[in-house]
């Protein structure tokens, strides 16, 4: 099935990078979105539901059905809005198996002890080769570790949904050095996804515009990849990919939204639980440097 037979909008969400997408079979109108983004202000601690509620918004004005929200992994830089979603739609959430280690690695971070470390707060945890039906088309679930554990990739139809694995090809691939990550293993993920069709299309979940570039952008093709990425084009080999990919994470700093993205998203897009003045918080690990 190509992924003309399906129809793919994508929502971009400049404050975090973040594109989210509705995609609906166009027979059954059944619909699953991807990586939704709830608004989140680091500053004042507000959340709010802008973004998910347009997303929503369009979904209903198409006469969708959303029974799918999907998770490509949890991310570490906004904060999911999965469970607004869910609540209006009755959608299954859903995201890869080992959000179980990820799970057990940031609890033990934040201290916390109100994440199962099974991954019960999720609908579903999904296997690499797992299918799911969306109406007449089919969901393909790839496991793709590397950035973090639990990370996959969504082939519908002709089109993969890569997650937090690769970028536009002039802006190269995703770190591989938060708890849990690992270059070797991202390197042998994008190869796996690259192993694909080369029109296979490709959707990212995040685009910074590359030096040079005036617009964002987040399609590309498994033959643009391969030829142009400037990390992992053809002829890179594992080696050479991990000692590029470790030199360049050790001079990133932490992304902005690290901390709280990663409580709310290893519970599913949950807020911690209320204390007894009604109030979540989020906790700051702090330790001295090392310098």
């Amino acid at each position: 099935m190509r992924s003309d037979a399906v129809h793919i909008q994508a929502f971009f969400d400049e404050p975090t990078y973040t594109v989210s997408y509705l995609v609906s079979d166009p027979v059954s109108r059944q619909a699953a979105i991807i990586d939704p983004v709830l608004d989140y202000d680091h500053r004042s601690g507000e959340v709010a539901t802008r973004s998910a509620a347009h997303l929503l918004q369009s979904a209903t004005e198409q006469g969708l059905e959303v029974v799918w929200i999907l998770e490509t992994h949890a991310h570490a830089d906004h904060l999911s809005a999965a469970p607004f979603l869910k609540q209006a739609t009755g959608a299954q959430i859903a995201i890869g198996e080992n959000i179980c280690t990820v799970q057990t690695i940031f609890s033990a971070v934040f201290n916390v002890h109100d994440v199962s470390g099974k991954g019960v707060e999720f609908d579903r945890l999904l296997q690499d080769g797992d299918v799911l039906r969306l109406g007449e088309a089919t969901i393909e679930v790839m496991h793709t570790p590397g950035h973090t554990p639990a990370c996959v990739a969504y082939k519908i139809a002709d089109a993969v949904f890569v997650g937090d694995t690769l970028f536009m090809p002039d802006y190269g691939t995703a770190r591989a050095d938060f708890p849990g990550g690992s270059a070797a293993q991202l390197y042998r993920s994008i190869r796996k996804i690259l192993s694909l069709p080369p029109q296979t299309r490709l959707f990212m979940c995040h685009d910074y515009k590359a030096p040079g570039r005036d617009v964002f952008a987040w399609e590309t093709t498994v033959a643009e990849q391969r030829a142009n990425n400037i990390h992992i084009h053809d002829g890179v080999d594992e080696a050479a990919y991990v000692s590029l990919r470790e030199s360049r994470d050790a001079t990133l700093s932490a992304p902005v939204l690290l901390l709280p993205s990663v409580q709310v998203n290893i519970r599913a897009g949950q807020l911690p639980t209320p204390e007894d003045n009604g109030v979540s918080y989020l906790k700051i690990p702090v330790k001295w440097s090392a310098s």
